[in-house]
């Protein structure tokens, strides 16, 4: 049997980043584009999916250029254990704030891991829970409660 590609690998990520490009750039599309000086809304995610598109494309074309390992075995385990994270996150982050949320994501999403150690994954909670409320809530002022409404906030 012969594969569409000689690189499998590279074939499909090129096609996963053209489908989540070309998602992004319709999502996109309702929002005002403005101008390179006076930004709108539509403008850096218009420019960030047509680099995804355009990685896409290289990606897919190398594929059939340079040969390639075949995929592998896929772990469902862990990609089951992300995305439920993800959900849980996106489910309870206003109720429970991101001082909760964010380090619960973090959690899980490192417990998918085969290499999974507690200490380093509470330690790398700790460190991206309070970047993100620096960076993200105080900084560029995310409307995401630190603490959220079940906690009388």
């Amino acid at each position: 049997m012969n594969p569409i590609a000689r690189n499998p690998k590279d074939f499909l990520t090129g096609c996963i980043y053209i489908l989540v490009g070309a998602g992004a750039l319709i999502i996109s599309r309702d929002y005002d584009m403005g101008t390179a000086v006076k930004m709108g809304p539509a403008y850096f995610p218009t420019l960030l999916s047509g680099l995804l598109i355009a990685i896409g494309i290289i990606s897919v074309l190398r594929s059939f250029v340079k040969s390639g390992t075949p995929i592998g075995v896929v772990a469902w385990k862990g990609v089951v254990m992300i995305l439920a994270a993800t959900l849980l996150f996106g489910a309870i982050v206003r109720g429970a704030g991101v001082l909760l949320a964010l380090p619960l994501l973090v959690i899980l999403s490192a417990a998918a891991s085969a290499r999974f150690s507690w200490k380093t994954s509470i330690a790398e909670a700790v460190g991206i829970t309070v970047f993100c409320i620096f960076v993200f809530i105080e900084g560029l002022g995310v409307p995401l409660p630190i603490l959220g409404s079940w906690f009388g906030n």
